[in-house]
């Protein structure tokens, strides 16, 4: 599978981006969740070869991308760095998948820019669930207690062990790889700006906190979600809500899953994102 890595200057910050696939393929663009970063969809955009050209970035604050020295890490500094990325890019009129964090900010921006979104694909996220769900309260919690700082490997393996144990060994060190970087003196840091993320995700400013509802009914384009079986984020009643607000949108719940959905089930999540995206079309891609 070819693959290309590039930065660019987004918003003011270096921002990396990942593309799979051949660039004449037609484009989805991925975005991940509040502590991942572009790698994680490696999986899905081998499941979309040959037909997708997919772009995935860390987004501001996280991976290889620049930290945000004012600690903006808001939906609308989000969704304003996936439109300098479409017009970087070319990208005219595109698929848009998004995990938790990064779902809220697809919906945001497909109810945004309705003539450039496709098809949506939210996984795992809704109104009410980044308020109110259980899942909420335990990001909340695991944000405000996870330790700056790891002695050893071992350590932060088991750190994120007892964080998803239902993922497998090889997941969690993906995720290690894509999340530590050593330090100088020894042992190993976050490789995304946790205090910051911390601060904004803990102690909001509440004029910046986005109503999802209204989003959800300006989307203009076929939308799936896609709920964890097991998720204690996105709640079945959420997602009934979703669907009273728009007809657009349908949904599958994925058996045996919880909030990643795309590490806990990814062949189930896979085929579900491919026959999606496929389903009955035969345009021309951009």
């Amino acid at each position: 599978m070819e693959r290309r890595d590039c930065t660019l200057v987004l918003s003011g910050l270096n921002l990396h981006v990942t593309e799979w696939g051949n660039a004449q393929a037609r484009p989805v663009v991925m975005l991940h969740g509040i502590r991942g970063y572009a790698e994680t969809f490696a999986g899905v955009a081998a499941a979309l070869q040959p037909d997708f050209r997919v772009v995935a970035f860390d987004q501001r604050g996280r991976g290889e991308s620049d930290w945000d020295p004012a600690h903006n890490y808001y939906t609308d500094a989000y969704v304003a760095d996936l439109e300098a990325l479409a017009q970087a890019l070319g990208l005219a009129h595109f698929d848009l998948l998004g995990h938790s964090m990064g779902g809220i900010n697809a919906i945001v921006y497909a109810a945004r820019y309705p003539q450039k979104v496709r098809r949506l694909v939210i996984e795992d996220a809704g109104p009410g669930a980044f308020e109110a769900s259980d899942g909420a309260t335990r990001i909340r919690k695991e944000l405000a207690t996870t330790p700056d700082r790891f002695a050893s490997w071992e350590a932060a393996t088991g750190f994120m062990r007892a964080l998803r144990p239902t993922v497998t060994e090889e997941a969690r060190q993906q995720r290690l790889q894509n999340m530590l970087k050593p330090l100088p003196q020894g042992g190993f840091t976050w490789r995304y700006d946790h205090a910051g993320i911390v601060a904004t995700r803990l102690n909001p400013d509440p004029t910046r906190v986005v109503d999802l509802e209204p989003s959800i009914r300006a989307i203009a384009c076929e939308t799936l979600v896609l709920r964890g079986g097991r998720s204690d984020y996105l709640q079945p009643a959420m997602v009934a809500r979703m669907r009273e607000l728009n007809p657009r949108i349908t949904d599958i719940t994925i058996p045996d899953a919880g909030h990643y959905v795309h590490d806990d089930q990814p062949a189930l999540f896979e085929r579900a994102v491919a026959d999606f995206l496929q389903r009955g079309d035969t345009s021309a891609p951009d």
